[in-house]
């Protein structure tokens, strides 16, 4: 699909983007980000010097965790939801004025992350909890995105195969720079309410891994139900 290697209307629009976790999401927007022309900085834990063979693919630029966030008007949280409270304190020092930030995690406690207290006992949305320990709004999105659909399921707008994604956050500036984003990326997004709203889309609800428009995704956030899923309690 040549078409997405330059999103219509992205010429001249190049924004600096921090993306921190290069696994299968973290890695295939790093791909998609470049070929649309955004400056990209990739980091993860192991630090710079695992990440040449990405940077060589794509033209990003490999940092530390630290640095990830410096001068990025997009900053893009793709970790372990165990490894978050692991991540710099100053983690945005530097990052450009009024930037956003998107979560794409998701809670696993039987799998990989353990049981924390204040998703169960507290009820906080996973994102909120991200939140607290990241020190700044979050914009929920691409959790139930499948990392392969990045690369190979965007459409041009209008397309009747395009995928939908839910996107939720308090930030209604970052939120539409966030959307605008996703658009650019080959997919539609739906508005799924604020951060506290965004249980609707964590694992096992209906819309968690939907290839489907926006109509049907939003038919599957308003059919969510509040009661985390047994499997997903630790």
């Amino acid at each position: 699909m040549a078409w997405h290697s330059a999103a219509p209307g992205s010429e001249g629009s190049s924004m600096k983007i921090g993306i921190i976790g290069a696994g299968n999401i973290g890695g295939n927007l790093t791909r998609r980000l470049t070929a649309l022309g955004h400056d990209v900085s990739v980091a993860n834990s192991r630090g710079p010097h695992t990440l040449t063979a990405l940077a060589e693919e794509t033209g990003a630029t490999p940092v530390p965790v630290s640095e990830a966030a410096r001068g990025a008007e997009i900053v893009v949280v793709t970790v372990p939801l165990k490894a978050v409270p692991d991540l710099p304190s100053d983690l945005f020092d530097g990052a450009a004025e009024g930037f956003a930030v998107i979560d794409t995690g998701n809670y696993y406690p039987r799998e990989r992350d353990g049981r924390i207290a204040a998703i169960e006992d507290e009820g906080l949305t996973e994102s909120r909890w991200t939140e607290r320990h990241v020190g700044h709004a979050v914009i929920k999105a691409f959790n139930g995105t499948y990392a392969q659909d990045i690369l190979d399921k965007p459409r041009p707008a209008g397309d009747p195969e395009r995928i939908a994604l839910p996107v939720a956050g308090d930030d209604e500036t970052a939120k539409r720079t966030v959307r605008e984003l996703i658009d650019a990326l080959g997919f539609d997004t739906v508005d799924a309410g604020g951060i506290d709203d965004s249980w609707r889309q964590q694992p096992d609800t209906p819309v968690y891994g939907l290839r489907d428009g926006v109509e049907a995704v939003t038919k599957a956030l308003a059919e969510a139900a509040p009661e985390r899923p047994e499997a997903f309690r630790g």
